[in-house]
């Protein structure tokens, strides 16, 4: 069994290539010529260089890479931008990569027997702030930000071209060793500050990278096809509750919560972007970030999953931290 992985130098990607060669693929991996391979240095990874903006450059690597071997029996796509300056930016790099991809591998006789695209939650937008009740997948969607936006573009594309047999997860947030947004919360906990925006209850999800990963093989392997998923741990968390375990996991004695109001925390984005913007550079803390940061409710239905493909997660939020906590510690003293 092949496997193509598109997307595979980030945090995510390295831990779908180790899963694809624990379970016995033969695995490619898709980067740009410019990609870190940190993650990647397994002797048995097929690299693949694309360069997303030209098709014909696909074509022609993807022709020569399967010629032999014929098309991957599946295709992971998890390429993305999360951070970017404009809305042309995240529109460029989420939904026309994905489409310049799959025409090259539509007109080169390589669609493989199914397609698994990583959206977002984000893709649904905000939800019942006032009842709290979990997002159905079947629910309209109407994304308030321009990442959310561009993933939703993505997903409509493949739900309406033909000759595709696909699958879309949509992750709530996903971390683990080498993730980057809920490392910088850890660090500031180890450092005694826990820093939250707005008054209003918040309910949070989490899904660790391993059970995400293992869910994406349980899927494929499945009888599921052309359908949507929300993948979490199935249950909220408030943010006392991840600080608690994480100052836990931390041996931090004491930890200062700082609150910060919604306003404030719109001027700084406001600002950060504005910087952003003047050195071409996107960051961390933007209006579309402000937008997530002040959704209240992140509580999603699993169900879908559990029944199609069994998913059942086997990191709790206490399990996942710890894991992430020790490479922490272990890069901290390496």
């Amino acid at each position: 069994m092949k496997i193509l992985i598109v997307g595979a130098g980030g945090f995510i990607g390295g831990f779908i290539a180790r899963e694809a060669l624990n379970r016995g693929y033969e695995t490619y991996v898709a980067v740009r010529e410019t990609t870190s391979r940190r993650y990647l240095k397994d002797d048995r990874l097929k690299f693949v260089v694309l360069d997303y903006e030209n098709v014909e450059q696909v074509q022609s690597t993807l022709s020569d890479t399967f010629r032999e071997t014929g098309a991957p029996d599946y295709v992971i796509y998890n390429l993305g931008a999360t951070k970017a300056l404009n809305y042309l930016q995240f529109r460029q790099v989420n939904y026309q990569y994905l489409c310049n991809f799959v025409t090259a591998l539509k007109n080169t006789g390589l669609a493989p027997k199914k397609f698994l695209y990583m959206s977002s939650l984000s893709a649904i937008g905000a939800y019942d702030e006032d009842n709290y009740t979990p997002a159905k997948i079947s629910q309209p969607t109407n994304p308030n930000t321009a990442y959310g936006m561009s993933k939703l573009q993505a997903e409509n594309y493949l739900e309406n071209i033909s000759g595709l047999p696909y699958i879309i997860f949509r992750p709530t947030g996903v971390y683990g060793p080498h993730e980057k947004d809920y490392l910088m919360m850890i660090k500031s906990i180890d450092r005694h500050f826990d820093f939250s925006v707005g008054f209003k209850k918040q309910l949070l999800t989490f899904i660790y990278v391993d059970d995400l990963v293992s869910a994406m093989y349980d899927a494929l392997a499945s009888d599921a096809v052309n359908k949507k998923y929300f993948i979490s741990e199935g249950r909220v968390y408030t943010q006392d509750e991840f600080r608690k375990i994480v100052a836990e996991e931390l041996g931090v004695k004491f930890v200062i919560p700082i609150k910060m109001p919604l306003w404030a925390l719109y001027i700084v984005s406001f600002i950060s972007e504005k910087w952003g913007k003047i050195r071409m550079k996107p960051t961390t803390l933007n209006l579309d970030k402000y937008k997530i940061m002040r959704q209240r409710n992140w509580d999603c239905d699993i169900s879908d999953a559990v029944k199609d493909f069994g998913f059942k997660p086997k990191f709790s939020l206490r399990d996942g931290i710890k894991a992430t906590v020790a490479a922490y510690k272990a890069s901290k003293n390496s």
